[in-house]
Protein backbone atom coordinates (compact mmCIF):
# COMPACT_ATOMS: atom_id res chain seq x y z
CA UNK A 1 0.00 0.00 0.00
CA UNK A 2 1.28 3.45 -0.92
CA UNK A 3 0.37 6.75 0.66
CA UNK A 4 0.58 9.60 -1.83
CA UNK A 5 0.19 13.31 -1.20
CA UNK A 6 -1.07 15.62 -3.92
CA UNK A 7 1.15 18.69 -4.18
CA UNK A 8 0.42 21.51 -6.62
CA UNK A 9 3.13 21.62 -9.26
CA UNK A 10 4.55 18.26 -8.16
CA UNK A 11 1.71 15.80 -8.66
CA UNK A 12 1.74 12.75 -6.39
CA UNK A 13 4.54 12.56 -3.80
CA UNK A 14 5.18 9.25 -2.02
CA UNK A 15 5.00 9.75 1.75
CA UNK A 16 4.82 6.14 3.00
CA UNK A 17 4.73 2.60 1.69
CA UNK A 18 4.22 -0.75 3.34
CA UNK A 19 2.30 -3.99 3.63
CA UNK A 20 -0.64 -3.74 6.06
CA UNK A 21 -0.38 -7.51 6.61
CA UNK A 22 3.07 -7.05 8.22
CA UNK A 23 2.60 -5.81 11.81
CA UNK A 24 5.54 -3.32 11.90
CA UNK A 25 4.71 -1.94 8.46
CA UNK A 26 1.03 -1.60 9.38
CA UNK A 27 2.00 0.38 12.49
CA UNK A 28 4.12 2.72 10.36
CA UNK A 29 1.24 3.17 7.91
CA UNK A 30 -1.19 3.95 10.74
CA UNK A 31 1.21 6.57 12.13
CA UNK A 32 1.73 8.13 8.69
CA UNK A 33 -2.04 8.19 8.11
CA UNK A 34 -2.65 9.98 11.40
CA UNK A 35 0.11 12.52 10.71
CA UNK A 36 -1.50 13.49 7.41
CA UNK A 37 -4.92 13.93 9.00
CA UNK A 38 -3.36 15.93 11.84
CA UNK A 39 -1.89 18.24 9.19
CA UNK A 40 -5.44 18.90 7.99
CA UNK A 41 -5.42 16.74 4.87
CA UNK A 42 -8.26 14.59 3.59
CA UNK A 43 -7.73 10.99 2.51
CA UNK A 44 -9.32 9.06 -0.34
CA UNK A 45 -8.95 5.58 -1.79
CA UNK A 46 -9.29 5.37 -5.58
CA UNK A 47 -11.88 2.78 -6.61
CA UNK A 48 -13.48 1.67 -9.84
CA UNK A 49 -17.26 1.54 -9.90
CA UNK A 50 -19.36 -1.08 -11.69
CA UNK A 51 -19.50 1.01 -14.85
CA UNK A 52 -15.68 1.06 -14.99
CA UNK A 53 -15.46 4.73 -14.05
CA UNK A 54 -12.92 5.94 -11.54
CA UNK A 55 -14.15 7.28 -8.23
CA UNK A 56 -12.71 7.81 -4.78
CA UNK A 57 -13.93 6.71 -1.38
CA UNK A 58 -13.20 9.19 1.40
CA UNK A 59 -11.71 7.62 4.53
CA UNK A 60 -11.35 9.16 7.99
CA UNK A 61 -9.53 6.32 9.75
CA UNK A 62 -7.00 3.69 8.79
CA UNK A 63 -9.56 0.98 9.52
CA UNK A 64 -11.82 2.33 6.74
CA UNK A 65 -9.18 1.65 4.09
CA UNK A 66 -10.02 -1.53 2.13
CA UNK A 67 -7.34 -4.14 2.86
CA UNK A 68 -6.77 -4.67 -0.86
CA UNK A 69 -6.26 -0.95 -1.61
CA UNK A 70 -2.99 -0.29 -3.37
CA UNK A 71 -2.91 3.44 -2.62
CA UNK A 72 -4.37 6.20 -0.51
CA UNK A 73 -4.23 9.77 -1.74
CA UNK A 74 -4.00 12.70 0.68
CA UNK A 75 -4.96 16.17 -0.43
CA UNK A 76 -5.58 19.57 1.17
CA UNK A 77 -9.06 20.65 2.07
CA UNK A 78 -10.60 23.32 -0.14
CA UNK A 79 -10.32 26.81 1.31
CA UNK A 80 -13.54 27.95 2.93
CA UNK A 81 -15.19 24.55 2.64
CA UNK A 82 -16.42 22.26 5.36
CA UNK A 83 -17.00 18.53 5.44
Amino acid sequence: MKFLRMKPGHGEVLIAEGDPEVRDEERELVEAFRRQLDEGLWAAVPIENRAGRREAQMVKSFEEIPRDADRVIFFPRAAGGAL
